[in-house]
């Protein structure tokens, strides 16, 4: 077995899965526990950034970047994946990448969309409501996607994903 997922990063990941739960599910309507708990996810988001440059070695955004396609290449990968040909993959896959930078990008949007929600200058601002709303949705739709994801992959390469991000390790890739 391979420590791949070191602590902070599975920290990270589960506190932002329970702080999202939490704000689309419990606390949707606003208030302050809405605004701190997004506020929360936020501060997460450029922790894992931050560790995603300084970090240990899978935690790094340059070893991920190591599993992208060549130049013109990713098409075939889209098509490989869709028939459920794509090797296994020690860190994130291409489209598992392009997934979680949309996720974090929706979450920081949410955030920005909602601090800009208490300034004077936009208040009852219905486009600016509208607008979190649908970043809200579309978050919620991507990480549909990604749950799929998860459990295709775990079928497909017969590895329980989300017990790894769990404990933090996966099965050598020489299987």
């Amino acid at each position: 077995m391979i420590r791949v997922w070191d602590p902070l990063v599975r920290i990270f990941h589960w506190s932002l899965v329970a702080l999202v739960i939490s704000n689309a599910f419990f606390n949707e309507g606003g208030g302050d526990w809405h605004e701190w708990l997004g506020y929360a996810a936020c501060a997460w988001i450029a922790l894992r950034l931050v560790w995603g440059v300084v970090g240990t070695k899978h935690a790094r955004f340059s070893e991920m970047r190591k599993a992208w396609p060549r130049r013109g290449q990713f098409v075939p990968h889209v098509r490989d994946y869709l028939r459920g040909r794509t090797p296994r993959i020690l860190n994130h896959s291409p489209l598992a990448l392009i997934g979680m930078a949309a996720m974090l990008a929706c979450v920081l949007l949410l955030g920005l969309s909602g601090w800009m929600m208490s300034w004077d200058r936009f208040f009852g601002e219905e486009w600016l409501e509208e607008t979190h709303e649908v970043l809200s949705n579309a978050l919620l739709g991507l990480i549909v996607i990604h749950v799929t994801g998860v459990i295709r992959e775990s079928l497909l390469h017969r590895e329980n994903l989300v017990a790894s991000m769990l404990h933090g390790r996966k099965s050598d890739l020489e299987r």
